[in-house]
């Protein structure tokens, strides 16, 4: 499949979530461009998407507490690495992993490898908190799945922060994780 940048949703219809990820961008009236591809499931298969995007994908990672009863979508930069200990001190919840799959299905609609801020949408008991790195404001653009792995979204990261993100009601918690973690 060649990958090419489309402007917009596309032509073909496609599943309901999918859908529903560009009915809202349209809804709030959000510019952006779409890559169509094969499923893409971690940073490193999204590195030839990125260079049609012209920019970063952002990781997106779906994590809970110990008992799994408080869960965070944590965006940070693609080549940033993650280390839950220094996350749980900023947010005051020890013992962070990942959420299950279940978990993640059920509070956004979203299978593994296909998180992102857009499942915020379907989380109307609003029991996923949102944390975002500093440093991912500095990208112009802010590049995400539509709630499935096949595509992949470049929007602004104005829009993102100033349009989206209220319109989900899920107001972010903004966090600083170091680029070089030193610690476990």
């Amino acid at each position: 499949m060649e990958l090419e940048l489309h402007k917009g949703r596309p032509a073909d219809k496609r599943i309901d979530k999918e859908e529903r990820c560009y009915a809202l961008l349209d809804s709030l009236g959000i510019e952006y461009y779409r890559v169509d591809h094969e499923h893409a499931d971690t940073i490193e298969a999204c590195h030839g998407i990125e260079s049609v995007l012209g920019c970063g994908i952002c990781k997106n990672l779906f994590l809970c507490n110990r008992q799994a009863t408080e869960f965070y979508l944590l965006l940070l930069p693609g080549d940033k690495p993650f280390k839950t200990k220094l996350l749980s001190k900023q947010i005051g919840s020890a013992r962070l992993s990942f959420a299950s799959a279940e978990h993640m299905e059920a509070l956004l609609d979203i299978t593994p490898g296909s998180v992102s801020v857009l499942g915020l949408m379907n989380d109307r008991d609003a029991r996923v908190r949102l944390l975002i790195d500093r440093d991912l404001l500095d990208d112009t653009y802010l590049c995400c799945h539509p709630c499935i792995n096949t595509s992949t979204l470049k929007l602004r990261m104005t829009d993102a922060v100033d349009v989206l993100i209220p319109a989900l009601a899920h107001a972010p918690t903004y966090v600083d994780l170091p680029v070089y973690a030193t610690e476990a």
